[in-house]
């Protein structure tokens, strides 16, 4: 087990040092010198580095292939190189990145067309969500235009699964997000409600009783963000239900606490007995961002100390030996600002700077060693450096900052 991360022997807590030159001054090592610094400070630094980083991650994925798109997709693809510009601007105001972001969501969507997926992560429905969102932020109405006349053209398969990352799930994240970046009825609450129906009635089906709501991806009932139960919740919970509805995602997020593992991890799929897996696809980091949800949904304490606990797996275990945000520290670095916001603790957005200045100090020299895993797709926004980019920008006001394609 203890091959998938590193352990962590990162300090409990470093009080930050006001003048730069004093950390210096005590520090051992340059981790322990980025730790020492002030959040600003330290953000400052990451931004720089995440700007050099998006440089890279245009070069490979849009002018090394000739600005031609072969994976449209945001989780691996060229969409994903598209919203990281899009962060890039939020954070810069480049107007430079915002014009290349909507030039490559174009090329997406010429590139999505046909391809029969419908999801925010996976399938068209992000490229019209995104592009609709970048235009509008271009000034270009028509082109904001085109694309949500495109989402609202989307027909889901009636054989869809339920999931975040190719499922009726991930379709309605595409349609919060438009109306939470465009206005509150953007996507209309009649077509979001048919959709939540559909994932309300399949979820009791497949539960018969032991839990409010069960589903099932590929043969397998999975419990995480990614294929399962905790991006479901996470979604319904930005939705209008019924009483009962909600009564039915509350015990459904019961049923997983009180069946998770001694440790604090959660299984990775219904029945599993492996505590292994500490990503945000799979095991506490998810669940702990879905719980966190629910505590502000719910005012519970219950959900508040449990997303509390899931945090503590993270920080002991979720130093992960692989960069990116599904399956690696940086998607394991969110729960941490998710827990600094819900309870305010400063010692969060330590833990916080610490898996950040892990990544910014050694993920690279890991990488090239092959001690660290690049990603399979080593320059995307969900498996590669795209990702620790993503996060670095969203330092830059950590109140404000959500896991990309999750929180809202």
């Amino acid at each position: 087990m203890a091959d998938r991360f590193f352990p962590n022997e990162l300090p409990d807590y470093i009080p930050e040092t006001p003048v730069e030159e004093s950390a210096s001054e005590r520090a051992q090592d340059s981790l322990t010198k980025l730790l020492h610094l002030p959040f600003k400070t330290l953000s400052e630094k990451l931004k720089i580095a995440a700007l050099d980083l998006k440089q890279t991650v245009v070069k490979e994925t849009w002018g090394a292939c000739g600005q031609r798109v072969s994976d449209y997709t945001l989780y691996t693809g060229a969409l994903g190189t598209a919203l990281l510009l899009f962060k890039a601007y939020q954070v810069t105001k480049d107007n430079k990145d915002l014009l290349l972001s909507s030039e490559i969501i174009k090329a997406c969507d010429s590139a999505a067309i046909g391809s029969g997926h419908v999801t925010f992560s996976r399938g068209q429905a992000g490229v019209c969500a995104l592009g609709a969102v970048v235009a509008k932020h271009i000034g270009d109405e028509r082109l904001s235009q085109h694309y949500l006349t495109e989402f609202k053209e989307i027909k889901l398969p009636k054989e869809l699964p339920n999931e975040l990352l190719f499922g009726r799930a991930g379709f309605l994240w595409a349609c919060t997000f438009l109306n939470k970046n465009l206005g509150k009825d953007t996507v209309s609450s009649n077509q979001m409600r048919a959709v939540v129906e559909e994932i309300i009635k399949s979820g009791r089906q497949m539960a018969k009783g032991r839990c409010p709501l069960m589903y099932e991806w590929h043969g397998k009932r999975y419990w995480g963000a990614g294929h399962g139960l905790a991006g479901i919740m996470y979604v319904l919970m930005n939705m209008e239900l019924k009483p009962d509805e909600m009564e039915d995602v509350k015990g459904t997020l019961h049923y997983m606490i009180k069946n998770r593992f001694p440790s604090g991890n959660y299984p990775s799929s219904e029945g599993s007995e492996s505590d292994h897996l500490v990503h945000w696809c799979h095991g506490a980091p998810g669940i702990a961002l879905t719980l966190a949800k629910a505590a502000e949904v719910f005012g519970s304490k219950e959900f508040m100390q449990a997303a509390i606990d899931a945090g503590e797996v993270v920080w002991s275990r979720g130093l992960l030996k692989r960069v990116g945000l599904c399956h690696g520290i940086s998607g394991n670095t969110y729960v941490f600002l998710a827990l600094y916001r819900l309870t305010g603790r400063v010692e969060y957005l330590y833990r916080t700077k610490a898996f950040a200045s892990f990544l910014h100090d050694r993920a690279k020299t890991l990488i090239s060693e092959g001690i660290m895993h690049g990603g399979d797709r080593p320059y995307s926004l969900f498996e590669g450096i795209g990702g620790m980019a993503y996060l670095f920008l969203d330092m830059t006001e950590a109140s404000a900052a959500r896991f990309p394609a999750y929180e809202l």
